[in-house]
């Protein structure tokens, strides 16, 4: 066993964990329940220091990052000794943004000799595949709407806000912050059948964090009153796409996957 999978929230892990060669050792945040695998070693931020020399000791040389993890306080009370000296660095990262956080683990775990892979890499079937899912076609206003979204994202990426954003007649209703998808499309009230648009923020690794969507994404853009759900070809992850496309066509939703923007 050479892979160690970080494994947060949601069905990502699980789905990850089956398209490995071999099972990876599962590590999972002291508090936050797996779906559908079990956790051979536990952490906290308080402890990452040792947990990375047990990954060097049992043989681990890569890494990959899967599911969704809130970001962590820290509580010096619980500092183990080998994690102390990397107190400094945990304090600059909780003070970024999201994407600066998780560039600042992504180069802690690099610079103590573990190759970071993507989720895609093991299981690059999970990526969306360019086309429409399901019966709905999107129209020349949701096309419109999904160009607009898109060019928002990335101008918003120095700000590492998020990358997902509700467009409706060519204007931004809502934009995701570090709340997630789930609240920005709670606070929605009249998208005026808009979309819901996800894609990654402008210099964004692929290593840690691609945009993610599943059914209960679906669900939610449904009940937030919108359209359809489009994302952008190879650069998002769909969790479970035959149900996506059984619960599209029976929500009435486009989801599409957009290629060649």
């Amino acid at each position: 066993m050479t892979l160690a999978l970080v494994a947060g929230r949601g069905d990502l892990p699980a789905l990850v964990a089956a398209g490995a060669q071999t099972p990876p050792l599962v590590c999972g945040y002291e508090g936050v329940p797996l779906s559908g695998l079990e956790a051979e070693l536990t952490f906290r931020l308080e402890t990452l220091g040792t947990l990375l020399l047990e990954l060097g000791n049992r043989g681990i040389t890569q890494v990959c990052f899967a599911g969704a993890l809130e970001r962590p306080a820290l509580d010096p009370s619980k500092l183990d000794a080998e994690t102390a000296p990397l107190v400094p660095l945990f304090m600059e990262a909780l003070k970024s943004g999201d994407d600066g956080a998780l560039r600042v683990l992504l180069e802690l775990f690099e610079k103590t000799g573990f190759e970071v892979i993507g989720a895609h890499e093991i299981a690059p079937d999970l990526l969306a595949q360019g086309g429409v899912f399901g019966s709905y076609w999107p129209d020349a206003q949701m096309r419109k709407d999904a160009a607009v979204a898109a060019a928002h994202i990335l101008e918003m990426s120095p700000q590492d806000k998020g990358q997902a954003c509700v467009a409706a007649n060519g204007h931004i209703v809502a934009m995701e912050d570090a709340r997630g998808t789930d609240a920005m499309l709670g606070d929605v009230n009249d998208a005026n059948g808009g979309i819901l648009f996800k894609g990654p923020k402008a210099g964004q690794t692929r290593k840690i964090d691609l945009p993610t969507v599943g059914p209960e994404t679906l669900q939610a853009a449904s009940d937030a009153g919108l359209r359809g759900v489009i994302v952008d070809a190879g650069d998002v992850i769909v969790l479970h796409p035959s149900e996506c496309k059984t619960l599209a066509d029976s929500l009435g939703l486009v989801f599409w996957a957009r290629t060649g923007e």
